[in-house]
């Protein structure tokens, strides 16, 4: 193959993109069958030239903006998907910011010089350095093909969460959940790379930064529906799933009824991947916050950083005004670190602290998980959180916060000094959880224990029995 540097290669891919984009020239005025197979056999050919072979070439912007055209205006749930696989295949084969170990992810020695940055590789987003605001109903007049800025990206939420209440949801919010998909994939492969630098001036250059800090969204605003839009998500994903054990248990195996049960199944699958593409968003703000607030802490933001909450705080905020969120979100949300982290701020926000006196040597309080389960350890302390918060939501907090702290915590053991010590501080956590819920009901008589957390009383009790045999 020649080479694209050469006169000879730029001959070459400026022949094969006029060949390739000539197959969508003819289908653009009417949706046919015809028109359909052409976009399909247009995919095909872009598929076959930078995906299967071994050295692919890079698809060019029009060839990238051209299937990211139909993923964006595709009718048919065939052309929908087509699309989507084949960005997502082209994100895998042309990444825009790697490093050249994917091992070094996971490494603390990452430099800023080790990552690679394609500058002039298309993105769906087009963000502008402009001082003209606009908003969220401004996006509404872009071209429907168009690339994406931050307004048409909350506009995207807001309307993802209002088909979600409709009745009917056809093609189209299939399409718009893949679409979100997507774009998530596009932060999620940029942002990533970036992050394992640890280094602010590469990660404030990070696609999600630039998304999140436009001035062209209310950024509270957006992670407000945002939040609103996961835990409608595990709204349907219920009701999706109830739908499809009534169909088992009533229909006879018909055509017709093997066709709806399919689309339901397929409803099920894109909703529960749209959550954790959701999820994954959220989790990146919050990794961006905590870098954030530790560049400031040492001095490396700037004024044009500006100023943001912490996605955590605005969790919290609307966990709190709206208590009826608080089991959707849990449920939910499943990033041990940043859940265990929502569930331990939530906690301390009804905890009592101990008075600081001037005799005081220590540390105020122990804000952590373990150190909330230790203020359930008294009966007065107890039923103040509980009158605070409310018999159910503190029972959901701690068993969530109990799952949270096993995944995050627990995990990995390098050291026989460090696994006895994990050990022994894994039976003390188990042991406080069961504490918890013994004083919540010797304080709450009437307290019936939920599904959850009779759920993580017997997996507490199983860990202290299992390490207690195993001495």
């Amino acid at each position: 193959m020649k080479n694209p540097s050469s006169s000879g290669g730029k001959s070459y891919r400026e022949g094969f993109e006029a060949n390739l984009l000539a197959i969508l020239d003819a289908c653009e005025a009417k949706e046919t069958q015809d028109t359909h197979d052409d976009r399909l056999a247009f995919l095909d050919a872009v598929r076959t030239a930078s995906v299967v072979p071994e050295h692919g070439t890079r698809p060019t912007y029009k060839i990238f903006e051209a299937v990211f055209h139909i993923l964006r205006l595709g009718k048919s749930l065939e052309l929908i998907m087509a699309s989507y696989q084949l960005l997502i295949e082209l994100e895998k084969r042309f990444p825009r910011v790697y490093l050249p170990s994917e091992d070094k992810f996971k490494s603390s020695s990452v430099t800023p010089s080790e990552l690679v940055v394609v500058k002039e590789a298309w993105t769906p987003f087009i963000f502008s350095m402009e001082g003209n605001v606009s908003t969220v109903g401004e996006a509404a007049d872009r071209q429907p093909g168009e690339l994406l800025d931050s307004s048409s990206f909350h506009l995207l939420i807001e309307e993802l969460a209002e088909m979600l209440t409709e009745a009917n949801f056809q093609a189209t919010g299939v399409k718009n959940m893949l679409l979100l998909q997507y774009l998530v994939y596009v932060l999620e492969g940029d942002f990533l790379p970036r992050n394992a630098t640890m280094k602010w001036n590469v990660q404030r250059e990070s696609l999600l930064n630039m998304l999140l800090g436009s001035r062209k969204i209310n950024y509270k605003n957006l992670m407000k529906d945002c939040l609103h839009f996961i835990c409608q998500l595990s709204q349907l994903h219920v009701q999706l799933n109830t739908r499809l054990e009534l169909k088992d248990s009533s229909e006879t195996g018909t055509s017709l009824s093997n066709c709806h049960t399919a689309l339901l199944i397929a409803l099920l699958e894109v909703g529960t991947n749209t959550c954790v593409s959701m999820e994954k968003f959220l989790a990146m703000a919050m990794e961006l916050d905590m870098s954030r607030k530790k560049a400031d802490n040492e001095g490396y933001t700037t004024r044009a950083d500006g100023v943001r909450t912490p996605l955590v705080e605005i969790i919290l905020d609307e966990l709190t005004y709206s208590v009826d969120t608080v089991p959707l979100f849990l449920q939910v949300f499943n990033d041990p670190k940043w859940k265990l982290e929502t569930v331990v701020q939530y906690l301390w926000k009804y905890i009592a602290k101990p008075v600081r006196t001037r005799r005081s040597n220590s540390s105020t309080h122990d804000a952590t998980f373990s150190g909330a389960l230790k203020c359930f350890s008294n009966n007065t302390s107890t039923k103040s959180i509980i009158k605070k918060i409310g018999p159910d939501t503190v029972q959901l907090l701690l068993a969530h916060g109990f799952q949270a702290q096993l995944s995050e915590g627990y995990r990995e053991d390098n050291t026989a000094g460090q696994a006895q010590g994990k050990a022994g501080n894994l039976v003390d956590l188990c042991k406080d959880v069961i504490t918890a819920f013994d004083s919540m009901r010797s304080t709450h008589e009437h307290m019936e224990i939920l599904s959850i957390g009779k759920e993580a009383l017997f997996t507490a009790a199983t860990i202290i029995s299992v390490e207690n045999s195993s001495d």
